[in-house]
């Protein structure tokens, strides 16, 4: 909108669009009040458009903003989009697109040697389910690399890779693909592949580093008399003790049964006390025996 040009444009016809007008806002030229704001505009549309990856990624983001509104990228956004830079190798971008692109893409500079020149390192971001962080794993994934087709508009090509899951490995640390990255010229080596991983999200379990979460339903007569219950984690069924007079939001901690290392993380569990469902007039009688019979005021401490 910005540059005057359709989302299908080709690269052509961006960089046309914004010689015209980068000329008319000059600030040199135009002594509008606002020229030098629209100039400046229009150079950041130039600078997303103009790069191909950028142009990618804002394809994939930019249609659900919309002006005035705070911009948020989902989780996952770049999940399997290759990229070949990060921000830091381009200008600064305005807080929409460095939301966008944020800073931790890493993008990596080729090292040269001579006349060879070694290929360029290319990063990704996966996600994994958290049992592959437990267990290990091998999974296939397909990558979508963002590309220019023959009349520059831009395209993306799939490739898909059999990707070993270390044991233990955690959310943002990276695998490393050797030679996966683009060829190196003149017979130099090709640069690696640099898979970021993040974790799918979980019905169950919640993760922070090496630790991971678990909220466990209780019954009120498992809380308040204590009991054994048997608990998923993502290794497997385990048992754990519900002390006596526990109450809701009680957090326990099973030591080493988070995300494997040399020094494990470990599970914590909180207490979440569910109340049976009133149906018949046989459950609204048990709750008046409890109303008459229980010395219990849960609003005592509010000093009413």
């Amino acid at each position: 909108k910005v540059l005057g040009v359709d989302r299908d444009a080709t690269a052509g016809e961006i960089k046309t669009a914004y010689r015209k007008l980068a000329r008319k806002y000059h600030p040199d030229v135009n002594k509008d009040v606002d020229s030098e704001e629209k100039f400046k505009e229009i150079g950041e549309a130039y600078e997303v458009l103009k790069d191909t990856e950028k142009r990618a990624a804002y394809d994939q983001l930019g249609r659900e903003w919309k002006q005035g509104q705070e911009f948020r990228p989902p989780p996952g956004w770049d999940n399997g989009f290759e990229f070949s830079q990060g921000p830091e190798d381009t200008a600064a971008f305005s807080d929409f697109f460095e939301s966008i692109f944020g800073r931790g893409h890493g993008g990596s500079k080729s090292r040269q040697s001579g006349y060879q020149r070694r290929g360029q390192d290319h990063h990704a971001h996966i996600l994994i389910d958290i049992e592959d962080a437990y267990n290990g794993a091998k999974r296939d994934i397909t990558l979508h690399a963002p590309q220019l087709d023959e009349d520059g508009r831009v395209t993306t090509r799939e490739r898909n890779l059999r990707v070993t899951i270390p044991r233990g490995i955690q959310e943002g640390q990276h695998i490393r693909l050797a030679g996966q990255g683009m060829p190196g010229s003149d017979r130099a080596k090709s640069g690696d592949l640099y898979l970021q991983i993040g974790f799918n999200p979980h019905k169950l379990y919640k993760v922070d580093g090496r630790d991971v979460y678990l909220e466990l339903p209780v019954a009120p007569w498992e809380a308040a008399l204590g009991t054994r219950l048997t608990l998923p984690t993502p290794a497997g069924a385990v048992n754990l003790n519900i002390p006596e007079a526990s109450q809701s939001g009680r957090k326990m901690r099973l030591k080493g049964r988070g995300i494997p290392a040399s020094t494990p993380g470990d599970m914590f569990v909180t207490l979440r006390i569910v109340l049976p469902q009133v149906k018949t007039d046989a459950d609204r009688e048990i709750y008046r025996q409890m109303k008459s019979k229980l010395d219990f005021n849960p609003r005592a401490g509010l000093g009413i």
